[in-house]
């Protein structure tokens, strides 16, 4: 068993785990219990280490927290859960007392800090790419993989530079205007979230999304100052700092002018964040329209007819990976596949395992990099298992775990890429 420590954590909402009987449904849903085949590594595990601390018979110590640090808040095990255990409030409360010291080794903390510096401010994270673009996609890279050489720097460092797509000059410019008018008879007013990795690291989505807004009737606005969301720091328990973008955010897109019908987010990572603001923030700051995922918007709304007619067939079957935090987080799954068979002769395939996650979790796949590669390989080999060519992933981070660990050269696209490519409205490279 684990040891004893002198030092205790501050009190967390106790009540959470009453409901757990650990029954044990969580443990095949649980991502960290199939790679790591460990008790302490699972939800049930997890709940029976905050009974022993609170009764004083378990310290919170740097081996206890790791157990924690395994987990990839997928809330997986709140889909499966008969009782109704509510472990994603649970392990929300848990993740800023991670952060104390002497818990993580001074390297987690200041990878974590450096993460945390640079991916939720898209003007420092392209300064860094300016550099790491000439080194992506050329012969240097391709050696230094073959090589090994990678290996050399640890494999936190190794995890970052296998996940790096090829940049094209896109990634270093919002080029998508600040209003997108409706094209066709006007259904409605949206704003639109760029994101910061998904607009440095796929910009192609945010492209394709405005497009299919605009040709179903509706006016796309993007505040040109806005920022971060705030999700991967309050995947990681940074409290003060996801409030600070939580905040600027809201202020950006309420100094839109005139009605809008929603605020449209296509990364189901920041949708879900975004979602939580009004407990965030206490509503002391609050959007004046709801936070939609472009899927369920678009389902609500229905695709305009004009829109359906120019829908042309795609070559290929498409599989589909659901994000956990789009069908845990949101329970949003059916509005994907509604859209997606909108497509004239669309064959569209399930893997077997839906629900499990595929490693990404915000920063999960560059702190965890062991763990997250074995869940990518396993997500990898069930998608492949469809014989689909196409993947479609709604959120940034599943996207760039798929594309490396994918041995079958398929291609992973946002389903608004797809629907756009449908329509005429995009163009995508092997499609």
């Amino acid at each position: 068993m684990l040891s004893n420590a002198s030092t205790r954590p501050p009190k967390f909402p106790t009540e959470l785990t009453d409901p757990c009987v650990h029954c044990g449904f969580c443990l095949s849903t649980c991502a960290s219990y199939r790679v790591l085949a460990s008790e302490m590594d699972s939800p049930r595990g997890r709940i029976h280490a905050l009974r022993a601390i609170e009764a004083g018979e378990l310290g919170f110590d740097a081996t206890v927290a790791g157990h924690f640090d395994t987990c990839l808040s997928c809330y997986a095990c709140v889909t499966a859960c008969p009782s109704g255990v509510r472990y994603d409030q649970l392990i929300e409360a848990i993740r800023p007392k991670l952060n104390s010291i002497g818990l993580r080794s001074i390297w987690q903390i200041s990878l974590r800090q450096l993460l945390l510096w640079v991916l939720p401010y898209p003007r420092r994270l392209r300064t860094l790419l300016h550099l790491v673009r000439l080194y992506t996609g050329t012969l240097l890279q391709k050696v230094a993989r073959c090589t090994g050489l990678t290996r050399l720097f640890g494999p936190e460092i190794e995890a970052m530079e296998l996940l790096l797509p090829v940049l094209t000059a896109s990634a270093f410019d919002d080029l998508i205007p600040t209003i997108n008018p409706a094209i066709g008879p006007r259904r409605g007013r949206v704003s639109f979230l760029l994101g910061c990795v998904q607009r440095c690291f796929d910009p192609s989505v945010n492209i394709a999304t405005v497009k299919v807004l605009q040709a179903n009737g509706f006016e796309v606005v993007l505040p040109p100052d806005q920022g971060c969301c705030g999700a991967v720091s309050h995947h990681q328990g940074k409290m003060s700092l996801t409030r600070e973008l939580a905040s600027a955010l809201v202020r950006s897109m309420n100094r839109i002018d005139g009605k809008l019908d929603a605020v449209i987010v296509a990364a189901s990572g920041c949708g879900h964040t975004m979602k939580t603001y009004g407990e965030l923030l206490q509503d002391s700051e609050c959007f004046r329209t709801t936070v939609s995922d472009v899927h369920e918007f678009l389902t609500n709304v229905g695709l305009s007819d004009s829109f359906r007619t120019q829908l042309k067939p795609i070559a290929g079957a498409v599989a589909i990976h659901d994000a956990c935090h789009m069908i845990h987080g949101q329970n949003i799954q059916q509005q994907l596949r509604t859209l997606l068979n909108a497509i004239p002769n669309l064959e569209l395939r399930e893997p077997m395992e839906a629900g499990i996650c595929c490693g990404s979790a915000g920063i999960y796949n560059l702190v965890q990099p062991q763990e997250a590669a074995e869940l990518g390989m396993i997500k990898a080999i069930d998608l492949s298992s469809t014989g689909a060519s196409i993947i479609a992933s709604a959120n940034i981070g599943c996207t760039l775990q798929l594309r490396r660990h994918l041995q079958g050269g398929q291609a992973v696209y946002h389903p608004m890429e797809l629907l756009a490519v449908s329509a005429g409205l995009h163009s995508l490279p092997s499609l």
